[in-house]
C-alpha cells in the first residue's frame, strides 16, 4: 500500500493511473476505521482497478462547540486495517496541506441543509461539500463510495456532482451494522455501557415505523416513533420522513424513494441512523 500526504503527489499518482487506463475508486473517510468503512473498500475493489482511501478530519465541517478536537483518531490502526483490506493508496493530508491559507471561497449548499442534521449544524454541509470537492480535485476518481448511514451527506454530494458536471459516479453503500442492529460509527466507542445497550432501539424503532408508513400511507407512525425514542436516555435531535434525494418533507402518500432518519444525542456521542425504501402506489 502506497501512502501519500500531499495533494501534488496524489494528483501525479492519479494522472499516471488514468494514463494507464485504470479506474480509480475513492473512499473518503475521517479515520478511526471500522467495518462500515471497510465495506466501502470492498465495494470499490469490486468495481475499480485501484482503490484510494483518504483519512482527513475536516475542521471546516465542525461547528463551534462540536467535537473536532476530541474526534476519535487512530492513524496507526487505520493504516493497518486499510492495507489488510486491500487499499492501494492511502491519502493522509494534514490540515495545513488541505488548507494552506484561509479559504477565499467555500461551496454553499442551498438545498437539503435546513433539515435533518443540517438543521442543528448550520454550515456543516458547506464544509462537507467544500472538502469533498477539494478531495475530488486531488484524487480525481472515476467512482466515489459513501456510506448510506449519512443519507443526507450522500444526497448533498450527489447533487453537487450533478450541479458542477463532475465526471464522477457517486455510489452509496448500505449501512453496516453490529449484530444487534446498531449502525457502525466511529463515535460508538464513546457510548456509556447503558447507552450502548439501548442504542439498537433507534434502528428497531425506524424499521417498525417504516413498515407502518408503507402499510398505512400515512405519516402518523412518525409521531409514534418520535415519542418512542423520547423514552431513551439520550435526547432526540430529530426523527423525520423525507423524500430522497431532494429531502422534501413527506407525508407517507408519496411514491418513489422515502427516507426515515433519526439522530439521538447521548452524553458523549450523537448517533444517526435511517432506513430507505421505494414507496409503491397504494
Amino acid at each position: 500500500m502506497k501512502q501519500v500526504t500531499t495533494i501534488r503527489e496524489m494528483q501525479e499518482v492519479s494522472n499516471d493511473l488514468s494514463r494507464q487506463g485504470k479506474s480509480i475508486g475513492f473512499v473518503p473517510t475521517m479515520g478511526c476505521l471500522h467495518e462500515g468503512h471497510l465495506s466501502l473498500v470492498d465495494a470499490a475493489t469490486e468495481q475499480c482497478d485501484t482503490v484510494v482511501m483518504s483519512i482527513f478530519v475536516n475542521p471546516l465541517q465542525f461547528g463551534e462547540g462540536e467535537d473536532f478536537d476530541s474526534y476519535p483518531r487512530d492513524t496507526g490502526g487505520d493504516r493497518k486495517l486499510a492495507e489488510e483490506r486491500g487499499v492501494d493508496i492511502l491519502f493522509i493530508p494534514d490540515p495545513e496541506e488541505m488548507y494552506p491559507r484561509p479559504m477565499t471561497s467555500i461551496l454553499k449548499v442551498v438545498q437539503g441543509t435546513d433539515v435533518l442534521c443540517g438543521a442543528s449544524r448550520p454550515g456543516h454541509f458547506d464544509g462537507v461539500a467544500t472538502v469533498v470537492m477539494k478531495l475530488f480535485q486531488a484524487v480525481r476518481p472515476s467512482k466515489a463510495f459513501f456510506g448510506q448511514k449519512d443519507a443526507q451527506q450522500v444526497a448533498v454530494v450527489s447533487n453537487m456532482v450533478q450541479d458542477y458536471h463532475l465526471n464522477i459516479e457517486i455510489l452509496p453503500v448500505p449501512v453496516k451494522r453490529e449484530e444487534d442492529g446498531l449502525a457502525m460509527s466511529s463515535r460508538n466507542i464513546r457510548l456509556l455501557e447503558e447507552e450502548r445497550k439501548e442504542a439498537p432501539l433507534i434502528y428497531q424503532t425506524l424499521l417498525e415505523a417504516a413498515e407502518k408508513i408503507q402499510n398505512e400511507k400515512s405519516s402518523a407512525p412518525v409521531t409514534e416513533a418520535r415519542n418512542k425514542l423520547a423514552g431513551l436516555s439520550g435526547s432526540v435531535d430529530y426523527l423525520e420522513l423525507r423524500t430522497y434525494p431532494d429531502l422534501k418533507e413527506a407525508d407517507g402518500t408519496e411514491t418513489g424513494t422515502l427516507l426515515l432518519a433519526a439522530a439521538v444525542k447521548y452524553e458523549q456521542a450523537r448517533l444517526i441512523d435511517n432506513v430507505m425504501w421505494k414507496q409503491q402506489k397504494g
